[in-house]
């Protein structure tokens, strides 16, 4: 089960309705923020969840909007005595801003470690789950990000005991290990049948359409995309300032082939992003117009999906 919540909608600068973009997801007892602009500790209050346990934060990048919350959540974690270790990903630039901001939270209780993105794509494997940067288009270097959690294939008993494998090796050979013993080689793929569809979560603002959204997006159960503008006579503008339409947003959800699609990342002036609705859904049906605290729970294919 993966738990998505979307804390905060807006672009540019916070509203008394619209705290600015940032995105929860918790998944096996791991919490991996997206981006921290200001507000994004009171949303998290407001949701009910605490910032302690975040393991996580990764960035898009560092326009104030999308990181000038960042101190104050640091200190939050401190004063909460938090002592493990936080892990922050971002693309260049990450150690040189992290530690300008800290300049107003310097004496921290716990290690902060650093990724910093160095390639148009880059992989990032965790226990259970993979965390995949890709390269966007903006003012500014900026990734969206992906995150998946695979799912191998069901064991097969009648396998197993054919080839004459130990009861004792099954568990690890059903979590992916090879093993060996007494001169045999035992392998995953034995015992285990044809991998099953997993949970894939895409997320992505601040950029103009390119190919590396529709790709990297490829199959997603949630796809969460800029929609900062839905006045139609605002294209030129998303142009110059290198942001997306709602429109913009549905046809790369159409051509990604995802299962539904949450807007975000508003501009100020869209004071009703739901009216422009109708006609982006138009290009692709499983459009919501989210609003601050989205959540859903997303569960492997079998299983239900609850969404508040």
């Amino acid at each position: 089960m993966l738990d998505v919540s979307l804390l905060g909608t807006g672009g540019m600068m916070p509203l008394p309705h619209r705290w600015l973009t940032s995105l929860m997801l918790r998944y096996n007892g791991k919490s991996i923020l997206i981006d921290c602009g200001e507000g994004t500790q009171i949303a998290l209050r407001k949701k009910g969840w605490s910032p302690k346990p975040i393991d996580i934060i990764c960035f898009t990048h560092y326009h104030a909007d999308h990181i000038s919350g960042l101190p104050g959540m640091l200190l939050t974690m401190g004063n909460a005595e938090r002592t493990e270790p936080l892990l922050l990903i971002g693309p260049r630039g990450l150690v040189r801003t992290v530690s300008a901001l800290r300049t107003i939270a310097p004496e921290l209780p716990f290690e902060i470690r650093y990724i910093e993105i160095t390639e148009p794509e880059q992989e990032f494997y965790f226990e259970g789950f993979r965390i995949k940067a890709f390269k966007v288009n903006h003012s500014v270097l900026c990734y969206g990000y992906s995150m998946s959690i695979d799912r191998s294939g069901r064991f097969d008993k009648d396998r197993a005991v054919a080839q004459q494998i130990p009861i004792k090796l099954w568990s690890r050979l059903q979590k992916g290990e090879t093993v060996e013993q007494d001169d045999r080689v035992f392998t995953p793929d034995m015992v285990l049948g044809e991998a099953r569809k997993g949970i894939k979560v895409t997320y992505c603002t601040d950029t103009r359409p390119v190919d590396s959204i529709v790709e990297n997006a490829r199959g997603s159960d949630l796809l969460i995309l800029e929609g900062m503008y839905g006045e139609r006579d605002k294209l030129p503008k998303a142009r110059e300032n290198k942001h997306m339409t709602m429109y913009e947003a549905a046809g790369i959800a159409r051509d990604a082939g995802v299962s539904s699609l949450w807007l975000t990342h508003y501009s100020p002036s869209l004071i009703r992003p739901e009216d422009y609705l109708e006609d982006v859904r138009r290009i692709f049906p499983g459009t919501l117009a989210a609003k601050d605290g989205r959540t859903v729970e997303l569960n492997f294919e079998e299983e239900r999906c609850g969404e508040g």
